[in-house]
C-alpha cells in the first residue's frame, strides 16, 4: 500500500481490547487515500452510502475517513463526505460514545481526542457531541451497550440528550426493522433488563413497544420489575432469543396486546410464535397440576408439539422461568415436550371416540396405560402427567359403528393386562 496511506483500528475493538475482552470483529479506518487508490491496491469496495472496503486476503473492513452532515429525519438522513483530506480527529468526532472513538495505529499507539480511555475507567457512556441526537439509533445503542457492560451507567447529560431526542419524534422515524435488530441484540446480552430501563429512563420505551411500557405504570410497576428479572434469569440459564422474548410477551395482559407488540416490531416467525403461545396458554399450563390427561394431549396438538417438539420445550423453559419461585410441577408436561416429535394421536391411542367426551370413571396408577406398549421409552412422556383420569370404553350399540371399529384398533395396542381389564 502507498506509504502516504495511514490505517488505524477504531471503535470496539480498541475498546475492547482495552477492557481486557475479546475481539471479535476489527474496524479499520483509512486516511490519505481515495477510493480509485483502494481499488488499485486490490481493496474491494462493498459500500453504498460511502466509500467501504474488504482487505482481499482477510475480508476485514477498511472505511476511508469520513465526515457527515444531517439532511433529513431517521437514521438514513445523512450525507457523507470522505476525501484525503478529512482527518482522524475529524472521522472520530462523528462517533456516538467516547469509549467508541478510540483509535489505534500499526505501532499500537492510542488516538484518543475524545477521553474515552477515561470513561472507561469510570464505566460511563458518555455522548460526544450534540450531534449524538441526529441518529436516533444511538439511543438504541446504548440501551443495548448497558445491557453488554452491566457496570456501566449513562453519563446524566446523555440520558437528557435522549429524551430530548424522543420528544423531538426523532425516534419516531426509526422503522421496525432496526428497532428489532438492536433490541434482539440486547436480549441476548448478559443482562437484557438494563437495556429496557435505559430505554425507559429516557421515555423511548413508550414509542417503541407500549405493551411492555404499559406494565412499568404505577398500577403495574411490580409486574414490570417481575418481567425484568424473569428476563436476566433467561440471560443467565443462556436461554435462546424465542424464548427471552417470551418471556416479556407471558407476563403481557392479554394475548392482543402480545399479538400487537410482535406485529409492531415484525418479529421473525419462530420468535413470534412462541410470543403468542406463552401468553395464550399460560393459565392451562400453570394448572398442569390439575386438569385431565386428556386436556394435556389438547394442549400439546394445540401447539403442535408432536411436530414441532422443541418449540414446546422452549415454551415450557419460559413457563418454568416465570413460576420458579413457586410449586410448577411442569414435569407432568414437561416429559411429553422432550419426547413429542416421537409420538402422534395413534401412539397415544387418544383418537379414539370417547376420550374427552366421556366422564372421568378411574384413575389409572401411571399414564402409561393410555399408550400402546412400547413404555418406558416414547410413551413414557405422559407418565409425567401421571395419575391423570382414563376413559372406559364408550358404549355404542352396534360393533358395526365406525367409531367402535375404531376403538377397538386403538385398544387392539394397549399392553394385554390393560386390554384385559377392559374386556
Amino acid at each position: 500500500m502507498t506509504p502516504t496511506f495511514k490505517i488505524y483500528v477504531v471503535g470496539g475493538a480498541v475498546r475492547d481490547a482495552l477492557m481486557g475482552l475479546p475481539v471479535k470483529d476489527r474496524d479499520y479506518v483509512v486516511v490519505g487515500a481515495t477510493p480509485e487508490q483502494m481499488k488499485a491496491a486490490g481493496f474491494i469496495p462493498v459500500g453504498k452510502d460511502f466509500p467501504v472496503f474488504l482487505h482481499p486476503d482477510t475480508h476485514e473492513e477498511y472505511a476511508l475517513a469520513r465526515t457527515e452532515r444531517k439532511t433529513a429525519p431517521g437514521y438514513t438522513g445523512f450525507v457523507f463526505h470522505a476525501s484525503p483530506e478529512v482527518t482522524l480527529e475529524q472521522d472520530l468526532q462523528r462517533r456516538d460514545l467516547t469509549i467508541n472513538a478510540i483509535a489505534q495505529d500499526q505501532d499500537g499507539t492510542l488516538i484518543d481526542p475524545c477521553d474515552g480511555q477515561a470513561d472507561l475507567a469510570n464505566k460511563v457512556f458518555r455522548h460526544i457531541s450534540d450531534a449524538f441526537t441526529e441518529d436516533p439509533v444511538r439511543i438504541l445503542r446504548v440501551a443495548r451497550f448497558a445491557a453488554r457492560f452491566t457496570e456501566f451507567v449513562v453519563a446524566p447529560q446523555t440520558t437528557e440528550l435522549m429524551h430530548h431526542m424522543v420528544e423531538s419524534g426523532e425516534v419516531d422515524a426509526l422503522v421496525s426493522e432496526r428497532v428489532w435488530q438492536e433490541i434482539s441484540r440486547g436480549l441476548m446480552e448478559a443482562k437484557p433488563s438494563r437495556m429496557f430501563g435505559v430505554l425507559r429512563e429516557c421515555r423511548a420505551l413508550r414509542r417503541l413497544m407500549p405493551e411492555l411500557d404499559s406494565l412499568a405504570t404505577q398500577s403495574s410497576a411490580a409486574s414490570f420489575e417481575k418481567t425484568m428479572r424473569e428476563l436476566d434469569n433467561a440471560a443467565q440459564l443462556e436461554a435462546t432469543l424465542p424464548v427471552r422474548f417470551a418471556v416479556i410477551t407471558h407476563n403481557l395482559p392479554s394475548e392482543q396486546l402480545a399479538s400487537e407488540l410482535c406485529d409492531r416490531l415484525k418479529l421473525p416467525n419462530e420468535v413470534k410464535e412462541l410470543a403468542l403461545l406463552a401468553v395464550r396458554e399460560r393459565d392451562l399450563i400453570s394448572k398442569a397440576d390439575a386438569i385431565p390427561a386428556a386436556d394435556i394431549v389438547k394442549l400439546l396438538e394445540r401447539c403442535d408439539a408432536f411436530r414441532k417438539a422443541d418449540r414446546f420445550k422452549d415454551l415450557l423453559t419460559v413457563h418454568k422461568l416465570i413460576h420458579q419461585r413457586r410449586h410448577f410441577s411442569s414435569a407432568r408436561i414437561g416429559a411429553a415436550g422432550t419426547d413429542a416429535a416421537s409420538m402422534d394421536r395413534r401412539n397415544l391411542c387418544l383418537s379414539a371416540p370417547g376420550f374427552g367426551r366421556r366422564a372421568p370413571v378411574r384413575r389409572t396408577e401411571d399414564a402409561g396405560s393410555l399408550c400402546p406398549g412400547n413404555l418406558p421409552g416414547s410413551l413414557a412422556p405422559l407418565t409425567g402427567i401421571a395419575k391423570r383420569r382414563a376413559y372406559d370404553r364408550p358404549t355404542v350399540a352396534s360393533t358395526h359403528h365406525p367409531g367402535t371399529r375404531r376403538w377397538n384398533r386403538a385398544r387392539s395396542c394397549l399392553p394385554a393386562r390393560t386390554a384385559s381389564r377392559r374386556s
